[in-house]
């Protein structure tokens, strides 16, 4: 059964930095993509970061330059680095995983989704 679970969130002022992480499990995840996703209340999730082949990532315009995705060499744990943050940041984050080597940015796209981790920025 695969499972994934975030863990990482929290508070944080603006301007300030969480390192989020998603620790995966019951299959081998080297060859499938992984990403995070977000939801704010009221709105739809949207895509924020992934990974693929060769670790080639890709990003949301509104994350590019202050998020980094990043995984383990053995594959089994996902990062999201969020450095810079504002308070539109604000949502539950979702990791997630897909059964092909090729990013997507849209979350129907992805098989597998954990249970998400809450990030707050506020002052």
């Amino acid at each position: 059964q695969v499972q994934l679970v975030e863990s990482g969130g929290g508070w944080v002022q603006p301007g300030g930095s969480l390192r989020l992480s998603c620790a995966a499990s019951g299959r081998t995840f080297s060859n499938y993509a992984m990403g995070w996703f977000r939801q704010a209340p009221g709105l739809e999730r949207e895509f924020v970061a992934a990974i693929g082949f060769s670790d080639f990532t890709r990003y949301a315009d509104s994350v590019k330059g202050r998020f980094t995705i990043s995984r383990d060499s053995a594959k089994t744990t996902l990062y999201l680095q969020m450095n810079s943050l504002k308070p539109e940041d604000t949502a539950v984050y979702y990791c997630s995983s897909r059964r092909s080597i090729r990013t997507a940015t849209s979350p129907n796209d992805y098989d597998y989704w954990g249970q998400g981790t809450q990030v707050t920025v506020s002052s």
